[in-house]
């Protein structure tokens, strides 16, 4: 049994060094190959929108509901127009929602009475050029007078790709500076970079809902703001 168990011993120091070996690396040289520091570095740069996304809806109210949906889809139609004369293409026009409903008036002496019926159509819009924005809410605004109404407006980024590039720069940047600063305090330098890893996704910043503000006559000023846009990487270099 003791014979056995030296042989096998044997067996696995040999194995040892030959995988050494095979690599071309003594004992010693292989241990050294395996020093390494790993870090995580995060690049953030801020980017002004280059598009917003905004939600008109038309509504209508009728005696009867036929004659609501009418009138809403009259509505409809015109801020259709307007936002193609405006330069918005159909497929950046989505319907959102669509309802015909009963409305009631509620009152002490008789409760609820109902005082006709409500058509309402909502859309999400995309302006490819934030900057003309302003015009196209006005334009829209002026296509439905009193049956639009616009619930929300948030500027946002369609060509980022340059801005993720500084992204990743600053995040390589961050973990190098990192890594130098532990590869200091231990005595050492850093070598050549052997690993490295996006860890996710580029993220934005949580979009914020748009400013629009006007003085009487005056086109809309739609105020776009920052977002930013985040990297994170993992990299691994080894050290001297």
């Amino acid at each position: 049994m003791r014979k056995n168990r030296k042989i096998i011993a044997i067996a696995l120091a040999l194995v040892s060094v030959l995988s050494v070996g095979a690599l071309g690396l003594a004992p010693a040289q292989a241990a050294e190959a395996d020093r390494h520091v790993t870090v995580t570095g995060v690049g953030t740069v801020s980017v002004v929108p280059d598009a917003v996304r905004f939600y008109p809806s038309v509504t209508a109210l009728a005696a009867k509901s036929a004659e609501a949906l009418a009138t809403a889809s009259k509505t409809a139609t015109a801020v259709r127009n307007a936002l193609k004369a405006e330069g918005v293409v159909a497929k950046d026009i989505k319907s959102s929602n669509l309802s015909v409903y009963p409305e009631y008036n509620y009152t002490q002496d008789k409760g609820s009475v109902i005082v006709g019926y409500r058509a309402t159509q909502s859309f999400t819009v995309v302006i490819r050029k934030a900057e003309n924005a302003g015009k196209v809410v006005e334009a829209v605004v002026n296509a439905g007078n009193e049956n639009v109404q616009i619930n929300g407006i948030v500027p946002f980024i369609t060509k980022g790709s340059a801005s993720m590039e500084d992204a990743r720069a600053a995040a390589v940047a961050d973990a190098r500076s990192r890594a130098a600063s532990y590869a200091k305090l231990l005595g050492t330098s850093l070598g050549k970079v052997v690993y490295l890893q996006e860890n996710s996704a580029p993220s934005y910043s949580f979009p914020r809902l748009g400013m629009a503000k006007a003085a009487d006559g005056s086109t809309p000023e739609i105020d776009l703001g920052e977002e930013e846009l985040s990297i994170s990487v993992t990299v691994r270099w080894a050290l001297n």
